[in-house]
């Protein structure tokens, strides 16, 4: 959703996926109890603390930027969530993952990512994490695991056919088996590239790491 404008208090907003289906029903079970804020549209770099007409004018340039029209995928969208944390708080949460992945073609990895900082220390969040790949041609299998509401199966559950498209599953853990199809290299390629982002569904916390997989011998 978006403030139309800075005059008329106007919101936009849709309903999800799930939201329709809910309110479609028409038997009581849609009931808004929770909501969430971010800040997708905002480049923080153009605060500007030197702008010569004075304080009242540093955020000039954010408060004049277009907003996003609102869409009810939640995986291209509110990707950058405002968190609320105990007051007090020091450093913000960061997800502890390996840096990157480099693995053979036709390997298996699991990632069980662990939030820092959260809450005065180290934990594993209880809603789980979204684990979205670049390119899920790179894999045999691409799942998360470890959560197991309504959401989460219908991710975890959706296939491709083959195109160069990314997946995001929901889970504690993420399960990956590297792709064995050979001609996804091509004949003078030996490595094929994507990238994995990490979200923390609890703290926001989020990190994007690149992935390797090497052509067997």
């Amino acid at each position: 959703m978006g403030y139309l404008n800075n005059s008329v208090i106007t919101v936009d907003a849709i309903l999800t996926t799930k939201g329709r289906q809910l309110l479609a029903q028409n038997d009581g079970s849609f009931r808004i109890t929770q909501f969430a804020l971010a800040d997708d549209e905002i480049d923080y770099t153009m605060y500007n603390p030197n702008h010569p007409s004075g304080s009242a004018y540093y955020g000039e340039a954010i408060l004049n930027m277009p907003l996003l029209e609102a869409f009810p995928s939640e995986t291209q969208i509110m990707k950058y969530k405002l968190v609320t944390l105990p007051r007090g708080t020091a450093k913000l949460p960061i997800l502890s993952i390996p840096a990157s992945v480099v693995q053979a073609q036709g390997s298996s990895l699991s990632i069980t990512p662990q939030t820092l900082n959260y809450f005065g220390g180290n934990t594993f969040e209880s809603a789980g994490y979204t684990f979205t790949i670049s390119d899920v041609r790179l894999f045999n299998t691409f799942e998360g695991v470890g959560i197991n509401t309504p959401s989460a199966q219908a991710l975890n559950s959706t296939t491709t056919l083959g195109t160069n498209v990314s997946k995001t599953v929901v889970g504690t853990s993420l399960n990956m088996r590297f792709t064995t199809v050979n001609t996804l290299f091509g004949a003078n390629n030996n490595q094929l590239y994507a990238t994995l982002t990490v979200e923390g569904r609890d703290s926001g916390a989020r990190v994007t790491i690149p992935v390797t997989v090497t052509k067997a011998a």
